[in-house]
C-alpha cells in the first residue's frame, strides 16, 4: 500500500506526522530516526518504541561479524623478521623505524614492512665487458684488469631509500674508483709487485663514495683476478716479464755469492790480523832479547875491552869464513900458500850443505922442508850455526 493513500500507512509514514498538506519533510527527525536504526542494529533502542522480535538477533550477528573481521586485520598485522634480515616499516610510504629479528605487529593498511637480507654477502665482476677491463695507466699504457668485490647491506634504511640502484651505485662507485687509482700508477707497478697496494687504495677510495652517497652498502674485499697487458702486445710483454725475472734471478745469485764469499774474506782478514799481531809481538820478544845481550856484552867489554874486541874478531871471522867453500891455509916462514878442495869434498859426501867433513891429510912443499902431512879438523853443522850466531850479535 503507498504511503500516501488514506488510512493505509498505518502510522508508519517515515516522515512522521506531517500534514496532509505536500511540503518539505522535517530533517532533524529524519536524522533521529536514521540514528535510532543505527542503534538498534548494535542492541540500542530505538527512541522508546518495542522492536520486533526477529531484528535484535540481526544487530547481534552484524556485531559479531565486525569483531571477527577487527580480529582479523588484527591478526592479519603480525610478522616475523629472520635471522641476518631487518625490517624497514613504512607508514604512509613514509620510513618508520627498522625492526630487529623475531616477531613483530604493524597496523595494516596503514604501515608497510620491507625486509632487507643484511647478512647476505653479495658479489659483483668489473671487467667482464672488454670496455670495462681496459684501462689507461700513468705512463700513458694500456692494462688489461679485471676486479670482483663482495659487499654486504650496512644500513637497510639507507639501502633502501638513498639511492634507486644500490648495487648498480656501487658497480659505477667500484669502475671509478679502480680507474683513478690505476691511473695514478705505472704500468709495471699495477702488473708486478704493486698489486696489493692498488687493492687496498682502490677498496678504501671505493667505499668513500658509497659513505658519500649513503648507499648503505659496506665493502668487505675487494680482489684483483687478472691484470695482463693488453692481447696486441702480449708477446712483447712476456718478454720484458722474463728480462724482469732473469734480473731478479740474477740479483739473488749475487747476494747469495757475496753471503757465501764475505764471511769467507772476513775470516781471512781476521787471521791475517791475528798473524800480524802475533808477528809484531814475536818482532818485539826478538828486539828486547837482542837488546838485553846486547847490553850484556856492553857490560863485559867495559870490564876486559881487548880481550872482548879480539873475542868478537875472532868470532867474526869464523862466521864468515865457514860460509866458503873453499881455504887458504898460509903457513909460517914459507910462500906456499895451502889449498883446501871444500867443494870437493862435499860431493864427495853427497850433501848439498856444509856437515860433517871428514878429516883429509894434505901435502904442502916448502922450500927446504920435506913433505907434511896435515889433518883438517870436524866441524859439525851445530859450530858453524853457533859462529853465525856470534856474527849476528857482533854485527
Amino acid at each position: 500500500m503507498a504511503w500516501n493513500e488514506p488510512g493505509g500507512s498505518g502510522g508508519k509514514d517515515p516522515w512522521g506526522g506531517r500534514n496532509d498538506e505536500q511540503g518539505p519533510p522535517d530533517l532533524d527527525e529524519v536524522v533521529r530516526k536514521l540514528q535510532n536504526k543505527f542503534n538498534g542494529m548494535f542492541g540500542g533502542g530505538g527512541g522508546g518504541g518495542e522492536r520486533p522480535a526477529g531484528r535484535g538477533m540481526g544487530s547481534g550477528g552484524i556485531g559479531l561479524i565486525v569483531v571477527v573481521a577487527l580480529l582479523v586485520w588484527a591478526l592479519s598485522g603480525i610478522y616475523i623478521v629472520d635471522e641476518g634480515t631487518r625490517g624497514v616499516v613504512t607508514q604512509f610510504g613514509a620510513y618508520s623505524k627498522t625492526t630487529g629479528p623475531g616477531p613483530h605487529w604493524h597496523p595494516r593498511f596503514i604501515q608497510r614492512v620491507r625486509k632487507v637480507n643484511v647478512a647476505n654477502v653479495r658479489s659483483i665482476e668489473l671487467g667482464v665487458r672488454t670496455e670495462e677491463s681496459l684501462m689507461l695507466t700513468q705512463d700513458e699504457n694500456i692494462v688489461d684488469v679485471k676486479f670482483a668485490v663482495q659487499y654486504q647491506v650496512g644500513d637497510a634504511r639507507d639501502y633502501l631509500f638513498n639511492v634507486i640502484s644500490p648495487d648498480e651505485t656501487l658497480r659505477q662507485a667500484m669502475e671509478s674508483a679502480v680507474r683513478e687509482v690505476v691511473g695514478q700508477s705505472e704500468m709495471d707497478f699495477v702488473l708486478t709487485g704493486g698489486r696489493a697496494e692498488v687493492v687496498n687504495r682502490a677498496q678504501v677510495l671505493m667505499q668513500e663514495i658509497l659513505d658519500s652517497y649513503q648507499a648503505g652498502l659496506v665493502v668487505n674485499q675487494l680482489t684483483m683476478q687478472n691484470a695482463q697487458a693488453p692481447q696486441q702486445v702480449q708477446d712483447a710483454f712476456a718478454d720484458a716479464v722474463k728480462a724482469r725475472e732473469d734480473e731478479q734471478r740474477l740479483k739473488n745469485e749475487a747476494e747469495a755469492y757475496a753471503n757465501d764469499i764475505l764471511p769467507k774474506a772476513r775470516g781471512r782478514a781476521a787471521r791475517l790480523l791475528e798473524e800480524a799481531s802475533a808477528y809484531r809481538e814475536q818482532v818485539i820478544a826478538e828486539a828486547e832479547g837482542e837488546t838485553s845481550r846486547f847490553l850484556s856484552v856492553l857490560n863485559e867489554y867495559r870490564k876486559a875491552p881487548a880481550v872482548t874486541r879480539k873475542r868478537l874478531y875472532l868470532d867474526t871471522l869464523e862466521s864468515v869464513l865457514h860460509r866458503s867453500s873453499k881455504v887458504m891455509v898460509d903457513t909460517e916462514g914459507g910462500n906456499n900458500l895451502l889449498y883446501l878442495p871444500l867443494d870437493k869434498l862435499m860431493q864427495r859426501s853427497g850433501s848439498g850443505a856444509l856437515g860433517d867433513v871428514p878429516s883429509k891429510s894434505y901435502e904442502a912443499q916448502r922450500p927446504g922442508d920435506s913433505n907434511r902431512t896435515g889433518t883438517l879438523p870436524n866441524r859439525s853443522q851445530s859450530d858453524l850455526l853457533r859462529d853465525d850466531r856470534r856474527t849476528r850479535e857482533v854485527r
